[in-house]
Formats: structure tokens, C-alpha cells, sequence
């Protein structure tokens, strides 16, 4: 079968871009398009394809300022000519999944999430000092255009596969689509677990608006324990004028230089709402627990030790299989209580137990899911087709 992979741009390596990874083992053949493709910025297995970008390759800026495009990236991912594909696998957390296809083609989903910057976290992206006037009202402006794209386009595709629970019940809210289910892949061989750690907390993380870093920040300045950030973005600036003298703001690293983080770390600390979360398990596959804010994905990768109690003996029976500690106000506060409260049972955790957990979402797992998944969906089209 002739297979076309469409993600929405090719700009740095997060979780998507790690799917997209093996989507691109799969699929080694395929013709990969995307919006914009930064050359060099992403994993050489996805360098190496075909890939084909969208008229947003040609304007001015669009390295850096390509979000500001936001209103003709639904135009953009319309005019590519789909048609003489078999099957259509599109990773999509913007527009991907809108692109439009030929009676004969089969359109699968993998969905990161509604997309977001229009949906419910629009404040976070566009509200107050976040960005000027001009940009809040041309967005507000194009608001219900977008809105309206997003869900009409979402009916042109055949079969959607969700990350999490929690996406498939937003799919569900703004599409009205029912979609399957196939959690994204950590590597787990990739890391290693360990026991014992060099006294520092860990965050791993884009300095993004909605990933909260500086909830983290925050807590920490108040806790005076050390905290080690590792991440870049447009947050950067803000969060480096917050930080205090214990929180050490790393800027980006190496995927080795974060791993070794991992496995030196006390704990990794995740104060955002996430709709998955890759960096979570790989914690866990260095056998580190993980201190979370208890709501989105985290819910479905992160064992919670549950209880007040801090007694080892009291516990034992509870922390067979724990692998972090919730928090369920996205605040400081919220925040410090939870690390506190680690602080006191932090001897409870086993490191063999927590990395377990990581290796029920492994790789190697994902990757026979989605090659199940898309033969069984391609076949049963096929039947539909001809009848």
C-alpha cells in the first residue's frame, strides 16, 4: 500500500516527534508532508524522508515565528494533493489531521490533542503580557474561523487513535468523534534505572506557558531545596528573573545529558497538565519517581502512593507498586506540600518497580500497535470500499 505521513511541522524533537519517528520506521517509503520543516532540527530518520512542506516553508520568519501563521495553516495543510494515496497516517496536535484525502484513501489519526491554542488553554497562549494587543485581537478576530475549521475538518478522517483517555474524552467533546486508544512510545532501552541519586530535583520540560514551569520555580524558591530545569522556550526570560539561587535553569540539552539527569536526580518534578507525558516515563525508566500534578495523562502513566501516612511499615502494602506522588491544586503551595510530603516517604519507592511501569509503554510495544492497528483498519476499508 502507498502510505503518506502528514505532521504538522518539523521544527525540534518533543514527544510527537518521537512518534513520528516510528511512524517513519514503518514506513520508510512514504512520502512525509508538514507545514515547515526547519532542516536539521529534527531526528535523522525523519531527515531522511521524502518530505514535502506547505507554502508557510516560503514566508518571512517562519523559523521562529511561525505560530504567528496560526490563521493559514488550515489553507496550508488543505492544498497538498492527497489523492493518490492508500492510507494517510497524520500525527496531529494543530492541523494535520485536516488535510483532505480521495474516496479511495484511508485517513488514520493519531491525535496528540484537540488543538489547543484555540480550544481551552487560549489565555495561556495569548492573554495579558503573554503577547501585545495587535496579536490578542487578531487572534480573538480569527477565534471562530479556526474553531469552526478545526471541527468540520475533523470529520474527514476515517479512524481516530487517541494518546490517553483524557484525549479521547477530548476528541469526543469538540468532535464529537469516537476514537481508539494507543499510548505513545518511551524508549526504554535508552535508559537505565538506578538508585541513587545526587540530591537535586528535575525538571524536563519546553519553557512553554502551559507546561507551568513556574509553579516549579515557585515551590522551590520557597522549599530553598535544588532544582535543576532542562528545557528552552519563549518562557525563558520570565522564568530565569524568577528563579532563585537553588534553581539552576540548564537551558537545552543533549538527549544524553538528560538522561544522565534522570538517573541523578532525587525525583522529577511535572507541575503541568499534560495530555500524555513522555518525559514522566522516561523518569520512571531510570527508575525515578515522578511528583505530578494529579490531572490529564499523568493519571495514566503514574502509579500514585496514596495516604498521609508516612510510617514505612504502614505503607508497605500501598507502595508495591506506587511510582510518584500526586498534587491536586496547580499551585506552589500545592506543590511544596507534595515535595515535602516525598521528602518524609521517599525510601518507600523501588526503583525496579517504577521502571517496570515505564516498560509496559515501550517502544517496541507501540510500534507492533500501530502496525496492527493501521493493516487491520486498511483491510477493513478495503472491504467497505468494494461492496
Amino acid at each position: 500500500m502507498k502510505v503518506a505521513l502528514v505532521h504538522d511541522w518539523l521544527t525540534g524533537i518533543r514527544g510527537g516527534e518521537k512518534v513520528l519517528e516510528v511512524f517513519c520506521e514503518l514506513f520508510p517509503h512514504a512520502h512525509l508532508y508538514t507545514l515547515l520543516h526547519n532542516k536539521g532540527s529534527v531526528l535523522d530518520t525523519i531527515e531522511n524522508m521524502d518530505i514535502r512542506t506547505s507554502f508557510v516553508q516560503n514566508l518571512p520568519l517562519r523559523k521562529s515565528k511561525y505560530r504567528y501563521y496560526l490563521p493559514l495553516f488550515p489553507s496550508a495543510i488543505e492544498k497538498f494533493d492527497l489523492r493518490e494515496y492508500d492510507v494517510v497516517l497524520s500525527s496531529s496536535h494543530c492541523v494535520a489531521k485536516g488535510v483532505i484525502t480521495g474516496s479511495n484513501t484511508l485517513h488514520v489519526c493519531y491525535c496528540f490533542t484537540p488543538m489547543r491554542y484555540i480550544w481551552d488553554m487560549y489565555d495561556q497562549y495569548f492573554a495579558g503580557e503573554r503577547s501585545g494587543a495587535i496579536t490578542r485581537f487578531s487572534v480573538s478576530f480569527v477565534l471562530d474561523y479556526l474553531r469552526k475549521w478545526d471541527v468540520d475538518s475533523s470529520q474527514r478522517v476515517d479512524n481516530f487513535v487517541a494518546i490517553s483517555k483524557y484525549v479521547a474524552k477530548r476528541i469526543k467533546r469538540y468532535y464529537d468523534r469516537e476514537s481508539d486508544i494507543i499510548f505513545p512510545p518511551v524508549d526504554s532501552s535508552y535508559f537505565n534505572p538506578v538508585s541513587s541519586d545526587e540530591g537535586f530535583y528535575l525538571m524536563v520540560s519546553p519553557l512553554a506557558p502551559n507546561k507551568r514551569v513556574d509553579i516549579g520555580i515557585n515551590a522551590f524558591n520557597k522549599l530553598g531545596l535544588h532544582l535543576k530545569v532542562i528545557g528552552s522556550g519563549q518562557e525563558e526570560k520570565k522564568l530565569r528573573k524568577m528563579a532563585g539561587k537553588n534553581v539552576e535553569l540548564m537551558g537545552w540539552q543533549s538527549d544524553e545529558t538528560v538522561r544522565n539527569h534522570y538517573a541523578a536526580c532525587k525525583a522529577l518534578i511535572f507541575p503541568g497538565e499534560d495530555d500524555f507525558g513522555i518525559v514522566p516515563l522516561e523518569a520512571q525508566a531510570c527508575g525515578k519517581p515522578v511528583i505530578a500534578y494529579g490531572k490529564g495523562g499523568a493519571l495514566e502513566t503514574i502509579v500514585p502512593l496514596e495516604g498521609n501516612k508516612i510510617d514505612i511499615k504502614s505503607e508497605k502494602g500501598e507502595s508495591d507498586k506506587a511510582t510518584g506522588i500526586f498534587f491536586y491544586e496547580q499551585t506552589p503551595e500545592s506543590l511544596v506540600q507534595a515535595v515535602t510530603r516525598f521528602e518524609d516517604v521517599k525510601g518507600l519507592f523501588n526503583c525496579q518497580v517504577i521502571r517496570k511501569n515505564a516498560e509496559s509503554f515501550d517502544r517496541v510495544i507501540f510500534k507492533d500497535k500501530i502496525r496492527n492497528y493501521i493493516e487491520q483498519k486498511y483491510s477493513e476499508f478495503k472491504e467497505t470500499s468494494f461492496k
